[in-house]
């Protein structure tokens, strides 16, 4: 029955829609004359449009993933005097500590899209008294996507029997506890502090509480006395990754499944790289050049200059992203697969020739394509916005409900590509769900929490006037489903621990439960939150 009657309340709303069709939804976004199309139509249109931004997310991502590699395996040379024999010692140690990395480069960068998405909307909305309900709603949705549909890739994708445990428990224990407080305080601001209301105090503090995750991280890494609980971290290589697996080949099958850009040609093969491999023992490669940790001679700076040109590498990009068949595609003798490939490389073609002008990753180490890798993500995101504007003014559907589900989905890829690479290649689950929760706290301190801090300054210094929230109630609601429904995974990942003896992988009948069952919780926050917002429950 409830079901039901959501349904005849999306139907009454269309209803009255095509009315008014004309004055509300008058404008065209994709072509003239696209106003003379019936609903229905334009509604497919919309969402096909929406669709393939979010391939685009994906593609981008890919080339995003590379360049934010090469920033986090950058070493420098540390130059010391051994005490006993005054001689000089060389060392290299890499400039970024990986707890760091995690929170900051890597969930940072994966939930981009939507810290885009809702600074956007924020902007659009400037001047005006109510917050925007689109950010807001994709972030919380985000969320919810990352902690349980992700969560439920991860438990799967090792190997039958396979397990992956988090090495440091503790470093997990403060990014868990951030990420709850992250939707406790974004609660209390929102009924209780001051109900349904944002001062710039408020606005300022959820962004300040993202620096105060950096360090209480940090010091837990580093074991900091006082600061951090007393709580070893279990033993864990040094190299994340296998020898076994960083071999070219099996870099090139997995990368294939994401994205074939921003491949280099090297020594008659293709070469590919991802975020997570960034150590080798296979120096005939410098894209997989071993980051050195004690006293070796120079390599990195050697590797780019035997390596090829930056003028031979960005021309490349632009010839693999005119190259419809690769040579990968050719293997394939069913002809079936082969055009399918094909028309999928065709339908790439667009974007991989736009994100063809971002700088190759090699260019001061990776930082020049992160940059420009990120401000394509916002071009995206600009255009995003604009879709759900008009599907959720065609089809009468509420922008939040939208927000949540389609939005949340299609901006999550990132971060579902990265935890799943990282529970595939890492020899420990530390990435894959650092990632998750990391990702979760940087929606609400950074996504929601600059945004606010854009619209609420700019009202207190024109207006003095607080920022008020559209639809605080529906977002309130969906706070305490998706608060209670994390607690049902959290426990499960618990109790995989005691049991198991790890959090992802182990026997495939107990892996696709526990997928199943995150799933199931996904689908509970999403059913729930659309029905509150909808003025059904």
């Amino acid at each position: 029955m409830v079901w039901e009657a959501y349904i005849q309340s999306v139907k009454s709303r269309v209803g009255v829609l095509n009315d008014l069709e004309a004055e509300k939804c008058g404008s065209y976004f994709l072509f003239y004359g696209e106003t003379s199309l019936g609903v229905g139509l334009r509604t497919f249109l919309y969402c096909l449009a929406l669709a393939y931004c979010f391939v685009g997310l994906s593609t981008i991502t890919a080339r995003f993933f590379r360049s934010m590699e090469n920033v986090v395996k950058h070493s420098r040379k540390i130059v010391e005097i051994d005490p006993y024999t005054n001689t000089e010692v060389i060392r290299y140690e890499k400039v970024w500590n990986y707890t760091i990395a995690d929170i900051s480069l890597l969930a940072f960068g994966t939930s981009f899209p939507q810290i885009s998405l809702a600074t956007i909307d924020a902007i659009r909305n400037i001047g005006s008294l109510y917050a925007g309900g689109l950010g807001p709603g994709t972030l919380v949705g985000s969320a919810a996507f990352d902690l349980f549909p992700i969560h439920a890739v991860c438990v799967v994708v090792p190997k039958a029997g396979e397990l992956k445990k988090i090495s440091d428990i503790g470093v997990w224990l403060v990014e868990l506890f951030w990420s709850f407080w992250a939707y406790i305080w974004l609660y209390i601001i929102l009924e209780i502090w001051t109900p349904n209301v944002i001062t710039l105090w408020e606005a300022l503090l959820t962004v300040l509480q993202y620096g105060l995750l950096l360090v209480h991280a940090y010091a837990q890494d580093k074991r900091w006395p006082y600061l951090s609980l007393p709580i070893e971290r279990a033993e864990r290589p040094e190299e994340w990754v296998p020898e076994e697996v960083t071999t070219c080949k099996h870099q090139q099958n997995i990368n294939e499944d994401y994205s074939e850009i921003d491949q280099v040609w090297e020594d008659g093969r293709r070469n590919v790289v991802d975020i997570f491999s960034i150590h080798s023992t296979d120096s005939t490669d410098p894209l997989y050049q071993k980051v050195p940790d004690t006293d070796v001679a120079e390599s990195s700076n050697n590797d780019t200059e035997k390596g090829p040109s930056v003028v031979s590498l960005w021309k490349q990009q632009f010839l693999d992203a005119i190259t419809l068949e690769s040579m990968e595609s050719r293997k394939f003798k069913n002809i079936y697969i082969r055009l399918a490939r094909i028309f999928w490389q065709l339908l790439l073609a667009p974007w991989r020739i736009l994100f063809a002008f971002v700088t190759p990753y090699h260019i001061a180490h990776g930082w020049i394509a992160f940059i420009c890798s990120l401000l394509f993500i916002s071009g995206i995101a600009y255009v995003v916005t604009k879709i759900t504007d008009l599907i959720s003014c065609v089809t009468g559907i509420n922008a939040y409900v939208i927000a949540f589900t389609a939005l949340a989905a299609g901006t999550s890829w990132p971060d579902l590509v990265a935890s799943k690479i990282a529970a595939e290649r890492q020899t420990t689950a530390d990435s894959a769900i650092a990632n998750i929760t990391c990702s979760n706290s940087v929606n609400i301190y950074v996504g929601i929490g600059v945004p606010w801090l854009i619209d609420t300054a700019y009202n207190y210094f024109v207006y003095r006037q607080p920022l008020r929230v559209e639809n605080a109630a529906g977002l309130s609601f969906s706070l305490l489903v998706f608060f209670c429904t994390s607690a049902g995974c959290i426990v499960v990942l618990v109790f995989r621990r005691l049991t198991l003896g790890a959090e992802l992988g182990g026997p495939r009948i107990w892996a696709w439960a526990t997928c199943f069952y995150f799933m199931l919780l996904w689908l509970i926050f999403v059913v729930l939150s659309s029905l509150k917002v909808s003025d059904i429950i």
